[in-house]
């Protein structure tokens, strides 16, 4: 047997591109690079080397950056979690049992703050993410808040939701120094009124 096809049959008896393991690895190390990267400057080829396989394995899970963003994207259970949870409760805490769970979500291990991040970076350049980020937001504080909705749950859902993102914008992706060095409990006390008032109708 030649080396050419010695090599050949090692590599059909090998593991097979739709591997479970290696598409879960590609997906790791794409949240990872689309967190730190955002969404323009991460490439197929920069996820490949980071999971240690070929740019065009990479196309054979996921056919385009769009679609593995996509992927990418997918909120994790114990976000969901934790954003439910903080509705849970009387109302008169609800500003602050809020925008904690916000600021927790996006800074906690990487397995969870990644998808929610990386959805953060593309929405700026990528519509899909951009609705993708927007309808979750809003659909947390919506739902959230249903058992007080009225006409205006909506606007005070989408009002509280652009204050927490430029929140964590700011925090974490602008990095504005006196805002990413406070402590949470210090943007929580002066944060939680306003989305107390604006999510809570007299």
């Amino acid at each position: 047997m030649t080396k050419e096809s010695e090599s050949s049959s090692t590599s059909k008896r090998g593991r097979r591109p739709g591997s479970g393991n290696t598409r879960r690895v590609v997906l790791d190390a794409a949240r990872a690079r689309f967190a730190d990267n955002g969404f323009t400057d991460t490439t197929i080829r920069l996820v490949a080397a980071d999971a240690g396989v070929d740019a065009s394995q990479v196309m054979q899970f996921y056919r385009s950056k769009e679609e593995l963003f996509a992927a990418v994207m997918a909120v994790p259970q114990s976000a969901l979690e934790r954003f439910d949870t903080a509705f849970e409760g009387p109302d008169e805490r609800l500003g602050e049992r809020v925008v904690r769970a916000f600021l927790r979500a996006w800074e906690s291990a990487p397995e969870e703050s990644q998808p929610l991040m990386a959805m953060l970076r593309g929405a700026i350049v990528n519509e899909n993410a951009s609705k993708q980020l927007a309808d979750f937001i809003q659909s947390r504080l919506l739902e959230g808040t249903a058992d007080r909705a009225d006409d205006g749950a909506a606007l005070r859902a989408a009002l509280a939701s652009s204050m927490l993102v430029g929140i964590i914008t700011g925090r974490s992706v602008i990095g504005v120094p006196t805002l990413a060095e406070a402590d949470v409990d210090d943007i929580v006390a002066i944060a939680a009124p306003a989305i107390q008032r604006i999510l809570v109708s007299d």
